[in-house]
């Protein structure tokens, strides 16, 4: 039997950076000192209800648009949101916005879907706002790195 925990990234990339940002959450959650956490990848279209149901923890990505989270991780939720109300309840998660403006409407959309999921938010949101900076790329890592770390603990 596989002891490993599951730790899922569910992160809509559109572009180059938003894709670095994707990959560094990633890098960060497959560091070499953690040892019993296997991550997937998905972007929002391409993952569902059986993925989350399968997991230890997500972390979910997104961009800004129009004051909202992306359409894809929209997509998701809808089609994730009854078939995991009643068994995902306490799924810890975290999440990150790449925000143009200042990811308000984004966050307490995201905010909103997951407390009606009853999920429980390990970290507070990191919003990279404003103009693209390299350390965004950083914060995702370390973000991704924290979860998987956690997980790997038996923090959650």
């Amino acid at each position: 039997m596989d002891s490993k925990k599951k730790l899922l990234i569910v992160a809509h990339a559109p572009s180059p950076n938003t894709l670095r940002l994707r990959d560094a959450v990633a890098q960060g959650a497959c560091h070499s000192d953690i040892e019993n956490v296997e991550v997937t990848v998905l972007a929002p279209l391409d993952a569902g209800p059986d993925d989350i149901l399968a997991c230890d923890a997500i972390i979910l990505g997104t961009t800004e648009n129009l004051g909202y989270m992306s359409g894809a991780l929209k997509d998701f939720f809808d089609r994730s949101y009854y078939p995991c109300l009643e068994q995902t309840q306490g799924l810890p998660f975290a999440y990150y916005i790449r925000a143009g403006h200042d990811g308000t409407g984004t966050r307490r959309a995201i905010d909103s879907i997951t407390t009606g999921l009853r999920w429980k938010r390990i970290q507070d949101p990191l919003i990279c706002r404003g103009d693209y900076r390299d350390e965004f790329e950083t914060q995702c890592r370390e973000l991704g790195m924290y979860v998987a770390a956690s997980l790997d603990a038996g923090l959650f």
